[in-house]
This record gives C-alpha cells, sequence and structure tokens, in this order.
C-alpha cells in the first residue's frame, strides 16, 4: 500500500506535468468560443461591449464588437502553440485592460446600486473573474523559457 508521501508525490508529479499545458488548452478554448460568438452576433457580452465602447470614434460599435470578438479568437490560436505563447499574452494583455473599463465607466452596470465596490452585478463579476486569467497568464508566461522559477 502506498503512503500518504507515495500518493502525494505522484499527483503533484502529475500536476507538474500536466498543469501548464491544461491552462493553456483551456485558453485556447476559452478565447475561440467566446470570441467567435462576438462576430456572429450570439455573445452575451456584446451588450456590455457596446455600451463601453462609445468614446472609441473610429469604428461603430458593432465593428469594435467583432474586432473584439476576432481579437480573442487569435489569442485563443497563440496560446495553443508554445512558440507563440508570447504573442498570446501580449494580446491579452491589450485585451484585459480593456475589459476592466466597464468596472470604472459603467458602474451602475457592473455593481450593484448602493454597494460600489462591493457588490458586483453578474457583469461585474464576470469582468472581476478575468484577474485569474491574468494570474493563469503569469503562470503560463513564466515557462517560455523553459526554466522553473519557484517564489517560495
Amino acid at each position: 500500500m502506498m503512503t500518504f508521501n507515495e500518493i502525494d508525490q505522484k499527483i503533484s508529479t502529475f500536476m507538474e506535468r500536466w498543469g501548464i499545458l491544461a491552462v493553456r488548452i483551456s485558453f485556447g478554448i476559452i478565447f475561440i468560443w467566446f470570441g467567435i460568438l462576438k462576430p456572429i452576433g450570439i455573445s452575451s457580452a456584446e451588450s456590455l461591449v457596446l455600451a463601453t465602447v462609445p468614446w472609441l470614434p473610429v469604428f461603430e460599435g458593432e465593428t469594435w464588437v467583432a474586432i473584439i470578438g476576432w481579437w480573442e479568437v487569435v489569442i485563443g490560436i497563440a496560446f495553443l502553440f508554445r512558440k507563440t505563447i508570447r504573442i498570446a499574452i501580449a494580446l491579452l494583455a491589450l485585451q484585459m485592460a480593456g475589459t476592466f473599463m466597464p468596472l470604472v465607466f459603467l458602474p451602475e452596470v457592473t455593481f450593484q446600486a448602493g454597494y460600489i465596490p462591493f457588490g458586483p452585478t453578474m457583469e461585474g463579476q464576470y469582468i472581476i473573474k478575468n484577474l485569474m486569467i491574468i494570474s493563469a497568464a503569469l503562470v503560463v508566461g513564466g515557462t517560455v523559457r523553459g526554466q522553473k522559477i519557484d517564489a517560495q
């Protein structure tokens, strides 16, 4: 019978071996899936994007929705290939800056009345969860040079 330490070591080794790849594939699936919904007009985030982009004069709101959607598709594809992880992270960094804008420009949409900033609405939660995406991207980005770094 295996000891706790042996079981723990096997689980830890499995997680170390497959964790980063799982995050990259998850990024790929989520960004391609959610991204493609925007240009085809069935994204539940479309109204939030449309409400956020009016100050960008270059394109109409619907055009911005499509651009953001295709941008997300490219992010997803880039995460699937080790050689393009840096591109994925750079595009993600720019995209994430935009995703937090509604928290500032549309607090009436992203927070419950009277509970700013502690009572996010569903839209606010959708945006705030991007902190986890940023954190996961930092972990993946830490692997692009093939070195192991232990911050502890």
